[in-house]
């Protein structure tokens, strides 16, 4: 197995993901792009060059993937419970917020998934909700955790649909209300939302925060606070679907 290499490729609704690990699962290459208008274009063009011996796609655009380079899926549940003990060999808990939806899974000791809960069908407490209100607000994305930490107090938003919301915080704004303490009510809605599900899914222990979000300082505080547990968050977080794919495709080899 030695000088075999394995990748995992995750196409998501915002991004695409490539790991590319070794015979002894080590990374050697990562590589990201934007999912743009076609996943499979956008796919074909991160693999331009990459050297491997077998792919295994997950995320939400695998299917597409399966179909035109005859490669095996893995479900995101699986991938990212993969990735995050990867990164957290402990790890009990894992959250994953990506561009469309928002996933809590429990593992077993071994790191099976023991159970799970997804939100698919409401934009409000995933990535694109939070792209919205920063845009909103006139926020850089990359920022907006950060600044929002600065602020003193929360301004409540009732609307959690994402229509509203950003209507609501247009409002708040030309009422003379800080922009900081909106910000900071937009983040404390998507962690009310998440908090609710890790409660019921996966109630104890430290919690492994993957996908882009989980690179929100203000996020992951707001949710250590309200848990009262240790929120962890990789290096690559928005790399482990990708990486739990590149394991899978060399345990099944």
């Amino acid at each position: 197995m030695g000088m075999r290499r394995f990748a995992g490729i995750d196409i998501g609704s915002r991004t695409i993901e490539l790991v590319v690990v070794d015979g002894a699962g080590q990374v050697v290459q990562s590589l990201k792009a934007d999912t743009g208008f076609d996943p499979l274009a956008e796919a074909r063009r991160l693999l331009d060059g990459v050297a491997y011996d077998r792919i295994m796609a997950t995320g939400y655009g695998r299917n597409l993937f399966e179909i035109a380079f005859e490669a095996p899926t893995v479900t995101e549940i699986k991938a990212h419970a993969l990735g995050a003990r990867a990164f957290f060999p402990q790890a009990l808990s894992v959250l994953d917020i990506g561009g469309q939806d928002s996933k809590v899974i429990a593992l077993f000791d071994t790191g099976k998934v023991k159970k799970f809960e997804m939100n698919d069908r409401c934009a409000a407490g995933t990535g694109k909700f939070l792209e919205i209100m920063a845009r909103t607000l006139g926020y850089d994305i990359a920022a907006f955790g950060d600044d929002t930490l600065l602020a003193e107090q929360e301004t409540t938003i009732s609307s959690m649909c994402t229509v509203f919301a950003e209507s609501e915080v247009t409002s708040l704004i030309a009422k003379g209300q800080s922009r900081r303490s909106i910000a900071l009510g937009v983040h404390a809605s998507v962690m009310r939302r998440v908090a609710a599900m890790i409660q019921r899914v996966a109630p104890e222990g430290d919690i492994v925060f993957t996908g882009g979000v989980a690179n929100n300082g203000c996020l992951r505080a707001l949710l250590s606070q309200k848990l009262g547990r240790g929120v962890l968050c990789p290096a690559q977080a928005q790399f482990a679907g990708a990486l739990g794919a590149a394991l899978l495709a060399r345990e099944t080899v």
